[in-house]
């Protein structure tokens, strides 16, 4: 019996050669193909292998939760790290009542016991759509076996009711809590500026003994979204003085308070320290900097950023140039930004059609905007807001024929 078992082991220790092939899988076809393997030869009932396919299912863009799912169904005795690898997968997702099932799931499997990241993944998925009553039922639990004042459940616990703008119950577990952490008044923070309460935010900014990059760039941004403009900036440059870098999130905030104070050198300086700290180009600073010079009256600046450029996979930035160029009355030029967006495979939304619907309205193109209009349900989906027909009677209105709409 020793010897047959001898036999049957080595075999399979040869072919865990077959586990770096799961790294390098770039498609989903190399993967079905790596799974296939891994059946074959008997691996995919050993822990490290599964785990690593199913990592690589739940984390890679080109992966796919479902199949995860199926392969996880297959699995005869899944351990923790799996069932804590599909929690986390489900709890971001549309579909995140599926981690609270799987959770159930691994409670009652007597032989495991969840774990700290079981139940920061399983609050967060309760935050991202699921009832308040069954975050707490979940909390019971984590009361039950002791975890609650561990650090990192406790700052799930702070994310979850801020998520669902239960910012008395947020605080009241950022208070009670024994440990506490730089990540623990960051999400504080980020709940007080979510509801709304930014005088607090600040309250709580000013208490803190240490800050990073996070704690500015959410107090910053709370100002800036409730249109406290210059008290956003003001905290931009305490940021600087202090020596802390601001990062692309940061800066991304300060030029949406330049656009709206049409504070132009501002702005400026803040491009130029882009450049020169060779700052990270994502969609959202590339956009608030196009927007920026758009307001502050340098569409032609803005035109070159927005070209000069590659960072436009998302739609944000092709919505600020549209945008621009509408508000300078430039039609034409925003049409064509539309239908150039449309070549590059970038999907519209609501924000991009009260651009292109504004311009059409400046050119006196009712055909066109009328077009337009129809093909937001026809060919993308989009269901027209009241910021729509708003465009619409504007549009019309101009042209004359306001009963013809």
């Amino acid at each position: 019996m020793n010897r047959w078992y001898s036999s049957f082991k080595k075999p399979l220790r040869s072919n865990y050669k077959l586990i770096p092939m799961l790294d390098s899988c770039k498609s989903m076809n190399q993967i079905k193909q790596a799974h296939a393997q891994l059946i074959t030869t008997g691996l995919i009932i050993r822990p490290i292998p599964v785990n690593k396919l199913i990592k690589l299912l739940t984390v890679s863009g080109f992966g796919s939760l479902s199949y995860a799912h199926i392969v996880f169904d297959q699995i005869p005795h899944p351990d923790l790290i799996l069932y804590n690898t599909m929690i986390k997968a489900y709890a971001p997702s549309p579909t995140s009542h599926n981690a609270l099932l799987m959770f159930r799931s691994m409670i009652r499997d007597l032989s495991l016991f969840p774990n700290q990241y079981s139940f920061v993944f399983v609050f967060n998925a309760c935050g991202n759509g699921l009832e308040v009553l069954v975050g707490e039922q979940v909390r019971v639990h984590a009361i039950k076996i002791g975890l609650e004042n561990n650090l990192f459940v406790t700052n799930a616990l702070i994310g979850m009711y801020g998520n669902w703008g239960l910012i008395e119950e947020s605080r009241k577990v950022f208070v009670w809590s024994v440990n506490r952490d730089l990540y623990s008044w960051n999400i504080m923070i980020a709940g007080y500026v979510r509801s709304g309460n930014i005088d607090q935010a600040k309250e709580l900014f000013v208490r803190m003994h240490e800050r990073d990059v996070v704690s500015w760039s959410t107090i910053i941004a709370g100002y800036v979204q409730m249109g406290r403009y210059m008290e956003g900036l003001d905290i931009f440059h305490k940021m600087l003085q202090t020596g802390s870098k601001p990062n692309e999130y940061t800066l991304a905030s300060a030029l949406a308070a330049c656009s709206n104070l049409v504070a132009l050198d501002q702005g400026r300086w803040i491009h130029v320290y882009i450049d020169k700290d060779k700052i990270k180009m994502n969609e959202r600073l590339l956009s608030s900097l196009i927007d920026m010079y758009a307001k502050c009256g340098e569409i032609d600046v803005a035109s070159k950023v927005f070209h000069k450029n590659g960072v436009k996979q998302k739609v944000w930035p092709w919505n600020a140039m549209i945008g621009g160029f509408a508000m300078h009355g430039k039609s034409k030029e925003a049409i064509k930004v539309f239908e150039q967006m449309k070549t590059e495979n970038v999907s519209p939304n609501k924000v991009t059609f009260i651009g292109l619907l504004n311009a059409c309205s400046h050119g006196y193109m009712v055909e066109e905007g009328k077009g337009y209009f129809r093909s937001m349900v026809s060919s993308y989906g989009i269901a027209p807001e009241i910021e729509h027909f708003g465009c619409m009677v504007d549009l019309l209105g101009r042209a004359g024929p306001l009963e013809g709409g």
